[in-house]
């Protein structure tokens, strides 16, 4: 049998010594620093990402179309980001049409500059190669600005790639940006939209300056009249508002931006790409009943809640294991709905909440009772967590060789 390795939040529940089965996707195998090491299939560790997409390939576990390729990278399950960024900067056809496919996967729309890179930049690590960061940050300055038009002003319509102009003349050869445009082969002319240049250059930007602001080992901290000064121009010749510029610096300043790591221990990774997010309230389980807000994560068939939505770890999880869901009526509340275990017999929730001392304690709920803001929110959480609602698969194998006797005693007897 595979060895399983725990992720570093359910490492920590108070019944890890107990026996269950049940265990999050995420958390299977381990890549390893390769593409493909374990997961849900049993994928074999490879040495390079080109061999692991191949192996998939060949042994038609994956379609080779730039769509299913990306959707796999994307999903990123037991995968290695750094792998996953190397092989998106690769410049042969089928790697270039993958990025491209990989980068509509994410939805920009009305999240300002740095807030689209937090989301594209834990996706994958990018690469050292220039060629390849380069190819990667076009392609989201396309994405971007397709997502969000208007935010930038226009360079006087759809410009042909590879640009020129003001674009290249900000290009200086020894820059890695230089350096790597002049290297690569001339890009095909098709459209770009309009202010991928300015969004380009200033994601850039964005990039360095969370490097000065957060790296120990650079002393001279750009304060934001510097971060201003340092883009001015960038937008068609003139300049960005500086209200955006000061909104953009003051997010990196409070928090930098997150590196993906390789080690599948980051919980952070976990809720990347949630099945369902959002605020309700929560009806605690001591003695006094108070309600309390808290960010609510859906995914891998277990529901985490948090105090905020910049903490790093959860304040509790309640893996929906054998769970059942049900509207309830709440006289203090709105919206209510209830976690309960089918047919129970005074049994607690096996969740577990962390302390404020920041013990980790077994959580007291025989029942989870959650409010919504809005009816019309009630129903889509009740309707996401009954799709992610998960039983035991022994149980289920148990029934289904239940059945399957049952059937064949019939039959003997007919």
């Amino acid at each position: 049998m595979r060895a399983v390795r725990p992720c570093r939040g359910t490492a920590r529940w108070p019944w890890g010594g107990r026996s269950s089965t049940w265990i999050p996707r995420r958390c299977l195998g381990g890549s390893g620093g390769r593409l493909g090491g374990g997961g849900p299939r049993d994928r074999p560790s490879l040495p390079v990402p080109l061999q692991g997409i191949q192996f998939l390939v060949e042994n038609e576990l994956l379609q080779n179309t730039p769509e299913e390729i990306s959707r796999f990278l994307y999903k990123g399950e037991g995968l290695n980001k750094t792998a996953i960024g190397d092989y998106l900067g690769e410049r042969e056809e089928l790697n270039l049409a993958v990025l491209h496919a990989f980068v509509d996967l994410h939805e920009f729309t009305d999240l300002n500059l740095v807030q689209a890179l937090r989301q594209f930049l834990w996706s994958f690590r990018l690469p050292g190669e220039a060629q390849k960061i380069d190819r990667m940050m076009e392609a989201f300055a396309q994405r971007y600005c397709l997502c969000n038009p208007g935010v930038f002003q226009s360079t006087g319509g759809l410009q042909p790639r590879g640009g020129g102009g003001r674009r290249a003349a900000r290009l200086s050869r020894g820059s890695p940006r230089g350096r790597a445009a002049s290297a690569a082969e001339p890009p095909a002319p098709e459209s770009l939209p309009l202010g991928t240049d300015t969004c380009y250059v200033l994601s850039f930007a964005v990039i360095m300056l969370n490097t000065s602001l957060h790296n120990p080992n650079v002393r001279d901290k750009p304060g934001v009249e510097r971060f201003i000064t340092m883009n001015r121009g960038i937008n068609n010749g003139g300049d960005l508002p500086e209200e955006l510029l000061r909104n953009l610096y003051d997010s990196i300043r409070n928090e930098p931006f997150k590196i993906p790591e390789d080690d599948g221990n980051d919980l952070t990774h976990t809720f990347f790409n949630p099945d369902r997010e959002g605020w309700l309230l929560k009806l605690g389980g001591g003695r006094v009943k108070t309600w309390k807000r808290r960010w609510f994560i859906l995914t891998d068939n277990c529901l985490y809640y948090f105090e905020y939505t910049t903490d790093k770890e959860p304040r509790g999880i309640i893996p929906l294991e054998n769970l059942s869901i049900r509207e309830v009526e709440d006289p203090r509340k709105p919206n209510c709905f209830e976690l309960y275990i089918p047919n129970n017999k005074g049994q607690l929730i096996k969740a577990c909440k962390t302390e404020a001392d920041g013990r980790v304690v077994e959580g007291n709920h025989m029942v989870y009772r959650i409010s919504a803001p809005t009816q019309e929110e009630k129903d889509e959480w009740i309707k996401s967590i009954k799709a992610a609602v998960s039983v035991d698969p022994f149980y289920e194998m148990l029934a289904a060789r239940k059945k399957r006797i049952s059937v064949k005693k019939k039959q003997e007897q007919a």
